[in-house]
C-alpha cells in the first residue's frame, strides 16, 4: 500500500455564533488588560481536515483546530512531498521523517500541530486497512466504557451556572469541569468571584461527583498561590493550567504545595516536553491532546512515559482520537466531553464537520469494535454551512 495523494481543507465556520459574555474565561491576554475582547485569539472557529489516499483504496481521517490556515500551508509545502509513495505502515519512519525534516522551525506549535493532523490520519488509514479500530492497533480495550466528564461550565450568573451542573448530574456525569472568570487584575474581589463560582458547582452537584477547574493560562503563580487555600475546601479533583505552559518551575511549585492536584499539558509537545514535566514533578494529571501533541505516534509514547512516573493521561477535549488513546490505556482513567451546542469558542465546531463521535450514556461512551480505524467520517452536506479552502 501506499500514498497517492493528500488532501488538506480549511472550513471556517459562517454560521451565527454565541459571543461570550465579559468575564466568561480566563485567558493569557487578560493579564495585558487590553480594550479588546481578550478570548478573540482562543475562539476557533476555523479547522483544517487532511485526508490520505492510498493505491489500495483505503482514506485516512485527520484533523486540527489550531492555526488552521497556516497549519494547512506547512501540512502542503513541508509534509505533503516526504509522504507521496510512501507505505503509511512505516508510520514510525515517517513521523521521525516529518519531524527532523522540519526541526529548524518546529519542534512545537504550529508544526507539530500539522504532523499531528497528518499523524492521525495514517493512524486511520493503518486501522482501515487492517479492518480493526484504532485503540486495537494501540494495544486493545483496556475499559468496558469509558467515563467521561462535562466540560463546559464557563463563568456565567450562578444560577445558570447552577442550572447546568444539575442537567449534568441528571444526564448521569460523574464528574465535570468548570471555567474561572476572573484572574489577577481583578484582585481579592475576582478572586471571590471566583470561589462563587466553585462553591455553587459544588452545593449543586453534592460531594458525590468529582469537580474540576480550569483557569486556561489566565493566572500567574503568585495569583495561584493565593487561590489555592480558597479553592481546597471544595475538594477539586484538579486545577488545569493554573499558569502559562513554559512556567513548568510554577507548576511544580504548585503541585509540592499539595492543596489542589494540578494539571496541565494541553499546550505541552512531544515526549521531550512531557518528559520535562515529569521529572519536573510539575503535575499530577497529564493532559495533552492528540491532535497538537504530535498525532497518536507521540500520544502512545507519552501514556507509556506517565505509566512509568504514575501520573494518570486524561487527554485535553474529546473527539476519537483521543477516546483511542484513552480505551487503549489502563493508565488514562476517563476522557473529556463537550457537549454538543451551539458554535461558542469553538470546541463545539466537530459535532458539525464530523458524523460518527460518539455521545455518552449514563456518563459513558463506547467504542464501536466493527468500525475500523477512528470511526469518523467528514459531513460533507455540514460544510456546506463553511467557507471551505482547499
Amino acid at each position: 500500500m501506499k500514498i497517492t495523494d493528500i488532501r488538506t481543507r480549511v472550513v471556517e465556520w459562517r454560521g451565527a455564533t454565541v459571543p461570550p459574555q465579559p468575564h466568561f474565561c480566563t485567558n493569557p491576554m487578560d493579564l495585558l488588560s487590553l480594550s479588546q475582547d481578550a478570548m478573540a485569539g482562543f475562539r476557533f472557529h476555523g479547522w483544517v481536515i487532511v485526508e490520505i489516499f492510498t493505491d489500495a483504496g483505503h482514506v485516512g481521517i485527520g484533523n486540527a483546530a489550531l492555526a488552521p490556515r497556516v497549519t494547512k500551508q506547512t501540512i502542503d509545502v513541508y509534509l505533503k512531498p516526504l509522504l507521496l509513495g510512501a507505505d503509511p505502515w512505516d508510520v514510525e519512519f515517517l513521523w521521525q521523517h516529518m519531524y527532523r525534516k522540519t526541526m529548524a522551525f518546529g519542534r512545537k506549535g504550529i508544526a507539530m500541530v500539522a504532523i499531528s493532523a497528518v499523524d492521525i490520519a495514517l493512524w486511520d488509514l493503518l486501522g482501515k486497512s487492517a479492518k480493526q479500530p484504532v485503540y486495537r492497533l494501540l494495544g486493545g480495550r483496556t475499559k468496558p466504557r469509558i467515563p467521561v466528564y462535562a466540560s463546559r461550565l464557563y463563568s456565567t450568573p450562578l444560577d445558570e451556572l447552577a442550572s447546568e451542573s444539575k442537567r449534568y448530574v441528571d444526564e448521569g456525569y460523574k464528574a465535570m469541569k468548570l471555567r474561572f472568570g476572573w484572574g489577577p487584575t481583578d484582585g481579592a474581589a475576582g478572586m471571590r468571584r471566583n470561589v462563587d463560582l466553585v462553591r455553587t458547582v459544588r452545593e449543586t452537584v453534592g460531594d458525590g461527583i468529582d469537580i474540576m477547574a480550569d483557569a486556561y493560562m489566565g493566572w500567574n503563580l503568585d495569583y495561584a498561590k493565593r487561590m489555592l487555600p480558597l479553592l481546597e475546601p471544595f475538594h477539586l479533583r484538579w486545577l488545569e493550567e493554573a499558569v502559562i505552559p513554559d512556567d513548568i518551575r510554577g507548576y511544580a511549585e504548585l503541585k509540592a504545595a499539595g492543596r489542589v492536584p494540578i494539571a496541565g499539558g494541553e499546550h505541552e509537545f512531544t515526549l521531550y516536553g512531557f518528559q520535562e514535566l515529569l521529572h519536573a514533578r510539575a503535575v499530577d494529571y497529564i493532559q495533552f491532546d492528540t491532535n497538537r501533541v504530535g498525532g497518536l505516534t507521540q500520544a502512545r509514547k507519552i501514556a507509556a512515559l506517565a505509566e512509568a512516573h504514575s501520573v494518570p493521561v486524561i487527554p485535553h477535549a474529546g473527539q476519537m482520537h483521543n477516546y483511542h488513546v484513552v480505551m487503549a490505556s489502563l493508565n488514562s482513567p476517563m476522557a473529556e466531553f463537550f457537549p454538543p451546542v451551539d458554535v461558542e469558542v469553538g470546541n463545539e465546531l466537530f459535532w458539525y464537520i464530523f458524523d460518527g463521535e460518539p455521545k455518552p450514556t449514563d456518563g459513558f461512551i463506547d467504542l464501536d469494535e466493527n468500525i475500523p480505524g477512528l470511526g469518523l467520517t467528514i459531513n460533507e452536506a455540514g460544510l456546506k454551512r463553511f467557507d471551505v479552502i482547499e
